[in-house]
């Protein structure tokens, strides 16, 4: 039998302390609302079912949610970002890859979305970066009605830049695909998927390309290196050519251009998948409630990158559910005690 090496007592220790801090809601039931809000998210169960483990009606937990929401968010996004410069101390500049993840929810409409007109589903746009084998969350934004793709690159590079980093190399979904973004991603050293329907070239092909936008004057049309390529593909026996193109301003070959798009955008991918895994479900429709609990996810997953190689993504959402056990939040000494004899004991069958 192999047993996995568990984490550091202490540092289990400080993952409960800084969940408990950003999670510091003002009130007679704040402990009560944040309790139920981490089971929801470790166990992937519903925040209304949580509520009633846990002695607080559904309707208590959505009121302080829509009062104190934002600052939450606000408090909760800044651990992510302290997570992320704490693993890259000392590291000036980083591959930066952007894109979102669309969330759809069933039942009413939410107000203020920004991808679909009907209000059930909206994006959530992240930046990252791979360091050390984790992917770091390092800029986060909701994208609302009206916002633009460019304007949510700018705004997660700003947030990025904020925090003191250089931009070495930037890749970007084919969904930023726009003459805005890329004048604005023109700045840096950049890979962006396209769309080959776009460019309407179906063939291998490695030159220069001109857009031709007709929402901009040629004056403001971009030009870039165009690659394309393709893959075979097999669907009922047939086979058949499904090509692909990357727009890049690299003076790289283009088999290394094409293998350094996968390597640095590959990542975010999973961590879509990650932090999905923690998202609770609710039937609010609050967008500010919504956006809480994925933020709270996303905190939860950077915590678990922290103790990635050490254990498995539900090993580590297993000893969380042990930490958070109802006398935590009451008597926050016995999140040591309780911790202490397990790992010991463990430890003990481990060396039979």
């Amino acid at each position: 039998m192999v047993t996995p090496v568990l984490p550091h007592q202490n540092n289990l220790q400080q993952i409960g302390y800084k969940l408990l801090s950003v999670l510091n809601f003002k009130g007679k039931k704040g402990e009560e609302v944040a309790r139920t809000l981490i089971s929801a998210c470790l166990w992937n169960d519903s925040v209304e079912n949580k509520s009633r483990a846990y002695g607080v009606s559904p309707q208590t937990v959505r009121n302080y949610v829509e009062e104190q929401g934002v600052e939450v968010i606000e408090k909760l996004l800044e651990q992510v970002r302290k997570i992320s410069l704490e693993v890259l101390k000392g590291v000036k500049e980083i591959d930066l890859s952007i894109d979102w993840t669309t969330k759809t929810w069933y039942g009413r409409p939410v107000e203020g979305l920004g991808s679909s007109e009907e209000g059930n589903s909206w994006n959530y746009a992240t930046a990252t970066t791979k360091f050390d084998g984790k992917v770091l969350l390092l800029a986060f934004i909701t994208q609302v009605n009206g916002m633009t793709k460019d304007e949510v690159v700018k705004a997660l590079v700003e947030q990025v830049v904020a925090m003191g980093f250089k931009v070495r190399l930037m890749t970007l979904d084919a969904g930023f695909y726009t003459v805005d973004v890329l004048n604005f991603v023109s700045q840096f050293k950049y890979i962006i998927a396209v769309p080959v329907g776009d460019v309407k070239v179906y063939q291998e092909f490695d030159g220069e390309y001109e857009t031709n936008s007709k929402r901009h004057r040629r004056d403001e049309q971009v030009k870039f290196r165009l690659l394309v390529y393709s893959k075979e593909k097999v669907r009922r026996k047939k086979r058949t050519l499904v090509y692909f193109a990357r727009a890049t301003n690299l003076d790289l070959p283009k088999g290394e251009v094409l293998k350094l798009y996968n390597k640095v955008r590959g990542p975010i991918e999973t961590s879509y998948r990650n932090i999905k895994a923690f998202l609770p479900f609710t039937s609010s429709t609050k967008f500010v409630f919504r956006t809480l609990i994925f933020v709270l996810a996303v905190v939860l997953y950077s915590l678990y990158t922290v103790f990635k190689g050490e254990v498995r993504r539900e090993e580590f959402r297993l000893l969380l559910i042990l930490l958070f056990s109802d006398d935590l939040f009451y008597l926050r000494d016995f999140l040591l005690k309780s911790i202490e004899p397990l790992i010991n004991n463990i430890d003990l069958f481990s060396r039979r």
